[in-house]
């Protein structure tokens, strides 16, 4: 019999193409059950073809082509296996934690993250970021734009926010800048506000900014020659507390902005349309995904049939689609966008962790650890990261509802970010101007203490192994650490 052309189906002899597609159907259990019948099937049941396409339906080496890779069945286990030891890692708190500190800075203002990059800002009016993908990238100080005459001291950074391509400040004198994460460290754009600014909104996968200063609405973009322009300013009737750029939005951005117990859809077309109004029942936090927007609401406790709960709405149809909640305490943080889909999660001042199944609208679990509101919250399919305002991240197991460990530090936490294998929170203080920090009157430096700090965890690094880099080697060394109670190490040390 001819078994290169031709593969023994029992009493039948098919092509080689022809029992591949038939092979195409089977799993990773079925295809190594078949490998054992005969040494034609083995041949047929480890095709480069069906364990590329395996790889690929879950999720491992999407940017691949199948010629990158001679053994496509190795390249799935390793990606398995891979998986395995992070998971692991994130449960046994096992990897490599650094701080990302700029001493010259002052008090950390915002953090914002993308992708590993981290973006800072301080009192010192410096706008600082780290790429905690190379932990010897040497963090760059983006340039701010000099003030008129450059006389004075230049004013906080107010909010921060990045995405895959830009970086935007906005600053307490009503000044944003726009940087361009592949041009450099000059500005590619700057607008000033009359008044301060009270939110500042980033597209997270496109190059709209969105700021709410006073009672209005700015919504900046570049055109397709790079030229920037303002396709939308929205007058509002109440002053701004939270602002979002719907992601993945073809044409002119779209924003949802939050006004004390009013929420709008912003577009550029149009005026500006009521989303939400419910009169004495303002909202207290905001998130927004492709076709959705998540935002919880207060209410004074007249009404006790509605406790504080959080509403979901269709931006297409803007109607309400389901209501969650039910809780006593205020709802101080939502995440939509980045949780699975048909979930959400989110932190009350009652101090619990809940997530939502927004398809039935009840919470899946509830989940309690902090001593103080929950002041940021994320989930994936498995796990749930949260800060507190007593300065605690703790890390819990969403479907067995148990916390696998908890890090603290001294202010609250305002940012957590993380991926599958790293982890990055902000602990940032409420005192910007702190008494008594400096060792006279004279002296502009910060205590540590006071300063804040952006703690970032590496799970893939095994910190027990031979061959890991240690935490003392990963600074070059070449910050200036003014004071005493700055120096890290007795004996200076080189870059390894």
């Amino acid at each position: 019999q001819n078994e290169i052309n031709e593969v023994p189906f029992f009493d039948v002899q098919l092509p080689y193409e022809l029992a591949l597609k038939i092979f195409q159907y089977l799993g990773k259990a079925e295809l190594g059950r078949c490998a054992q019948v005969s040494r034609t099937w083995k041949i047929l049941a480890e095709d480069e073809v069906l364990w590329y396409r395996l790889c690929q339906e879950e999720g491992y080496l999407l940017d691949m082509s199948i010629s990158d890779h001679s053994c496509w069945k190795l390249a799935l286990k390793n990606c398995r296996a891979r998986e395995h030891m992070l998971k692991t890692n994130w449960k046994n708190r096992v990897g490599a934690v650094s701080q990302l500190r700029y001493e010259p800075g002052g008090v950390l203002c915002d953090v914002h993250s993308c992708d590993g990059v981290v973006m800072a800002g301080y009192t010192s009016g410096e706008v600082r970021l780290w790429d905690t993908r190379a932990w010897d990238y040497t963090a760059p100080v983006l340039a701010a734009v000099p003030g008129p005459g450059g006389a004075g001291a230049p004013p906080h950074v107010s909010f921060v926010r990045i995405n895959s391509s830009l970086a935007v400040a906005a600053y307490e004198d009503g000044t944003v800048s726009v940087w361009s994460l592949l041009l450099g460290r000059e500005p590619i754009h700057h607008f000033q506000h009359n008044q301060r600014i009270q939110a500042l909104a980033l597209a997270p996968g496109g190059a709209a900014v969105a700021t709410a200063s006073g009672f209005e609405v700015k919504v900046e973009s570049p055109d397709d020659k790079g030229f920037w322009q303002t396709p939308g300013t929205f007058e509002i009737q109440k002053l701004v507390n939270f602002l979002n750029l719907v992601p993945d939005v073809t044409g002119s951005p779209v924003a949802v902005a939050a006004a004390e117990d009013i929420v709008y859809l912003l577009k550029a077309e149009d005026p500006g349309k009521v989303l939400h109004s419910v009169y004495g029942q303002p909202v207290t936090c905001l998130d927004v995904s492709a076709h959705e927007a998540a935002f919880g609401v207060k209410t004074f406790g007249w009404l006790l049939n509605e406790p504080n709960q959080i509403l979901l709405y269709n931006l297409e149809t803007n109607q309400c689609v389901t209501k969650v909640g039910n809780s006593i305490g205020d709802f101080s943080c939502v995440s939509l966008h980045n949780s699975p889909p048909n979930m959400l999660v989110a932190g009350n001042k009652d101090r619990r962790v809940r997530v939502f199944d927004v398809r039935r609208g009840a919470a899946v679990c509830s989940l309690h650890g902090h001593q103080l509101g929950v002041s940021a919250a994320r989930m994936d399919e498995w796990k749930v990261v949260s800060g507190g305002e007593e300065g605690l991240v703790c890390v819990w197991d969403q479907r067995m509802g148990t916390k696998l460990w908890e890090m603290h530090a001294r202010h609250p936490v305002r940012h957590v970010w993380f991926n599958s294998h790293s982890l990055i929170t902000a602990n940032i203080p409420e005192e910007k101007n702190p008494r008594g920090s400096g060792i006279t009157d004279d002296d502009p430096s910060v205590h540590r203490k006071y300063q804040g700090i952006i703690y970032s965890y590496e799970f893939s690094v095994d910190q027990l192994a031979v061959g890991s880099v240690l935490p003392i080697c990963r600074s070059s060394y070449d910050e200036l650490t003014g004071y005493n109670y700055n120096i890290g190490l007795a004996v200076p040390y080189d870059s390894i």
